[in-house]
Parts: structure tokens; C-alpha cells; sequence
């Protein structure tokens, strides 16, 4: 009884935060598109669309931080209102206190977890689908053999885009004005060189004449396309955003192609990871609360809220970097600012037990 009451009023102000962050994201996320309003076919219901579509990844981001603010104001106020008072004079320790937050932690970890790995990955395609083909009037899709680009009458196969936009391994079909293939373009890598135009390296051409195929073998060659750096940065998934299937089934294929897997790997132990930091957030709310009822009033927890927040939101951006530079493990890179949350909350949990 005393469970489902603390899980209900933890559950429903972490809701209204959340509720209310991805409000402040969606009007953030508008005034950031209305520079691009008209441009194309990306009127207003496309943009309104492409907003929405864009929140459930937001909210797999702040499920954690919102869960943590809502147990911060949840428990501040029951302790404001002696309610914690009572329910500690009736035997009720923190220990057991924790186990009720951590309790409720999980149903907030099992909708992060179907956030982040059936939700937002598909949500944020669709998103990039629709603002990319309102927005530049061209088809484009990524499978696992590489993007797939519709380029007028031409369809562009990019096996793979480095960090700075250049190409490589990439397969140029053309078609003719009766929709036969006319050439098959490979090249080793391109780089931007200007409007629309791109540098091919160690090209090989071959085109299809009546029932002969002629081979070229060219060291570069120019290339027009309505590709650019800016197209190729929204159609690239960063791995962060990836499904942990997906990860996990791309880790496997660079491991087959020899190729580096680290930050991947980062990213699939992150993935199954972040979900149980909204458990250690929660309960790491708990001596925060007390105090801070004690020490300042609603303005006061909802920093605290946010510093945590945002101190665990960058500290594990800083051992994702610190361990892909270092050649850390994986799973010691993505855990280690869990852990360390987890060590603090229950350092202020035997802190508080002991006043």
C-alpha cells in the first residue's frame, strides 16, 4: 500500500516535468525550423510534423533527468507535509525508502528502455525523411549495404560517410530518359569540392552501349549532385540513436570488415545501460530531497534537479570520449558514470541514515 503510493506520486510529478521539458523542446525545436519554413514543400503542417516526431527521442533523453526532478519534488513536498516524519516513526528506514523509489525507478527504466530501442529510432528516421524530402526534394534511405540517395535519374549508393562528409566506396547508377541503365560509377572516395560538386577518386565507369559494356578507369573525375555535406550530416544515424539491435547487428558486420568497433561498442553498452540511471537518479534524489526541504524551497530543488542532470548527462559524455581516445573498454566506458552516481546516492543515503 504504502509502495503504490509512493510510486504514484513519484510516477505522476516525474510525468508533469516530463511533460513539461518536452514542451520547452518542441518550442525550441519550432524557433529552430522557421528559418527553413518555405523552403521547398516544407510548409508549416510538414514542420509541425517533423517537431512531433523528434519527441520521443527528446524524451528518451530527459526520462532520466525528469524522473530525477520528480523525485525531488515528490519527496520534498511529502517531507514539507511530515509525511516522510510519520512514515518514519512508523519504522519505515531509508533503506526501505530507496527500495520504493528504485521500485517505482523501474517502470520509469522500462519506458526508456522501449523509448530508446522500439520508439525513437524509428520516430527520428521518419523525421529526417520527411524534413530532408520536403526540405531538398530527393528520396534517401540507409540499409545496412550503405545510404541509398535518389539523385535525379540517378541512384547513389554510399557504403559509408566519415565525420568530415567524405564519401567512401560509392556506387553511382545512372539511368537514361527511358529508365535504362546507361552506367555504373565506382569510386574509392569523394570529397566536397563546391555547389553541389564533388571529387571522385580512383573511378572506374563502365557504360552499357546497345549490347556492349565499356570500361573506363579515370584517377578522379567530377561529379554533380544535389548531395552536400549538410544532406549527408541529417541522413547519417549517430550511434547514440541507433536501436541496440542495430548496434549490436552493425558491430558484427564492421568486426567481419576488420574495422574499428570501439565507439559502436561504447554506444551498445550505453544503450543497455541507460535505462537503469533513471533507478540510481531516483535514488540518489532521496538525501538531495531531505536536505533540500530542509535547506530551500521549490526554486532550490528544481537547480539541484537540473545540475544533477546535467552533471550526469556530461559526465557520461565525457567517459564515452575519454574511453574512445584511451581504447578503454566498452563497458567500463559506458558504466563507470552509473557507477559513480550510484556510489554518491548511496553515500548520501548511510550519510542521511546516520542524522
Amino acid at each position: 500500500m504504502l509502495f503504490r503510493y509512493l510510486a504514484r506520486e513519484i510516477l505522476l510529478t516525474s510525468l508533469l516535468v516530463l511533460a513539461a521539458l518536452l514542451a520547452l523542446f518542441f518550442f525550441f525545436d519550432l524557433i529552430r525550423e522557421l528559418d527553413d519554413l518555405g523552403r521547398g514543400t516544407y510548409r508549416l503542417t510538414a514542420m509541425l510534423g517533423y517537431v512531433a516526431l523528434l519527441l520521443p527521442s527528446h524524451a528518451y533523453v530527459l526520462l532520466p533527468a525528469a524522473a530525477l526532478i520528480g523525485t525531488l519534488f515528490a519527496l520534498a513536498r511529502m517531507s514539507e507535509q511530515s509525511e516522510l516524519t510519520v512514515m518514519r516513526s512508523a519504522g519505515l528506514s531509508l533503506k526501505q525508502l530507496a527500495m520504493h523509489v528504485a521500485g517505482a525507478g523501474l517502470v520509469v527504466a522500462a519506458t526508456t528502455f522501449v523509448a530508446g530501442e522500439f520508439v525513437a529510432p524509428h520516430t527520428e528516421e521518419a523525421a529526417k525523411g520527411l524534413r530532408l524530402k520536403a526540405t531538398k526534394s530527393i528520396v534517401a534511405r540507409e540499409f545496412r549495404s550503405g545510404f541509398w540517395v535518389k539523385d535525379d535519374r540517378s541512384f547513389v549508393n554510399i557504403q559509408d560517410v566519415t565525420p568530415d562528409t567524405t564519401l567512401l566506396n560509392l556506387k553511382i547508377y545512372e539511368f537514361d530518359r527511358t529508365n535504362r541503365l546507361a552506367s555504373i560509377s565506382r569510386a574509392e572516395s569523394g570529397t566536397y569540392d563546391g555547389p553541389n560538386r564533388w571529387k571522385l577518386t580512383n573511378v572506374e565507369i563502365t557504360r552499357f552501349v546497345g549490347d556492349d559494356a565499356v570500361l573506363q578507369k579515370l584517377p578522379s573525375m567530377a561529379w554533380n549532385s544535389v548531395l552536400t555535406p549538410d544532406i549527408l550530416s541529417v541522413l547519417k544515424i549517430v550511434p547514440e540513436r541507433m536501436s541496440a539491435v542495430n548496434l549490436r547487428s552493425y558491430i558484427d558486420h564492421l568486426r567481419d570488415n576488420k574495422q574499428n568497433t570501439i565507439r559502436y561498442e561504447i554506444a551498445f553498452w550505453t544503450k543497455l545501460l541507460y535505462p537503469l540511471a533513471a533507478v540510481v537518479m531516483m535514488v540518489l534524489a532521496i538525501p538531495f530531497a531531505l536536505t533540500s526541504a530542509r535547506a530551500g524551497g521549490v526554486g532550490a530543488r528544481i537547480v539541484l534537479g537540473i545540475l544533477l542532470g546535467l552533471g550526469f548527462h556530461f559526465a557520461g559524455r565525457l567517459f564515452s570520449h575519454v574511453g574512445l581516445l584511451n581504447d578503454w573498454p566498452a563497458l567500463m566506458s559506458a558504466g563507470l558514470p552509473t557507477l559513480i552516481f550510484l556510489v554518491v546516492a548511496t553515500g548520501g543515503l548511510i550519510r542521511a541514515e546516520r542524522r
